[in-house]
Order: structure tokens, then sequence, then C-alpha cells
């Protein structure tokens, strides 16, 4: 019985505190609700407005960082070349003095090789003469033994 008295007070209870919890709405004119709707618009027309400033200010400040940057740009591509056109020079250096060494070594080594050709030339001149010497020195040691006396004769 105490269970059924309690909830019953607290059914009762809950009852009478959602009819508080709902609150009635003051009765409005038509006049209030257009002064109301015009003053919605004014402040929707001043947004407007506002969102408008802010958007063209957004829009110069793009412009102006868009301008900026196009310009860093313009000057690092500007550096760029003005070091590639560097290098080029270096590489033309470079490639003048490559082809100048390469030149001096070719010459050099013509001048080499002519030299060791000359003296295999006159190497073999010689060559040629010393046998003809050594052959002719063998002929007039043999005429000297022919015309030389016998051992005992004088």
């Amino acid at each position: 019985m105490k269970k059924g008295l309690a909830l019953t007070l607290l059914f009762v209870l809950l009852v009478s505190g959602i009819g508080n919890a709902v609150e009635t709405a003051p009765r409005i004119t038509d006049r209030e609700i257009v002064e109301r709707l015009s003053r919605l618009e004014e402040g929707q027309r001043s947004l407007e407005a506002r969102i408008d400033a802010l958007d063209r200010s957004l829009n110069k400040r793009i412009d102006e960082v868009d301008t900026r940057l196009n310009k860093r740009i313009d000057d690092l591509r500007s550096e760029m070349n003005a070091r590639f056109e560097g290098m080029n020079a270096r590489f033309d250096t470079l490639q003048w003095t490559l082809g100048l060494f390469i030149t001096i070594a070719l010459v050099i080594l013509g001048f080499v090789l002519r030299l060791q050709w000359q003296m295999h030339r006159r190497l073999t001149r010689l060559e040629t003469i010393q046998e003809k010497q050594g052959r002719d020195l063998d002929f007039v040691k043999s005429l000297i033994e022919k015309l030389l006396p016998p051992k005992g004769v004088l």
C-alpha cells in the first residue's frame, strides 16, 4: 500500500511538473511581427554589407600576396637563370681547357713518337754501317794474314 501511495504521489508530482514546464507565450500583434521582421531584414543587410566588405578586403589581401609571390617567383627565376649562365660559362671554360690539354698532349706524343722513329732509323743505319765495317775489317784482316810471310821466314 505504501508503494501504491508513493507511486501515485510521484505520478501527480510529475504530471503537475510537466504542466509547469510549458510557458504560455505572450500574444504578439501583427505590428510587432512586422517591426521585428524589418529589424531582422536590416540586420541581415548589415551582415551582408560586412561580409561584402570582408570579402573585398580578403580579395585585396589575396591579390597583394599573389603579387608579392609572383615577384618573388620572378626574382628566383632570374637568379636561377643567372646561376645557370654562370655554370654554362664554367662548362665552356672547362671544355676549352680540356680541348687545349688534349691537343698539347697529342702534339707532345707526336714529337716523342717522331723522335723515337728517328732514333730507330739512325740505330738501323748505324747497325748496317757497323756490319759493313765489320765485314770490311774481316776482309782487311784476311788480306793482312795472306800478305804476311809465314812464321819462320823473317
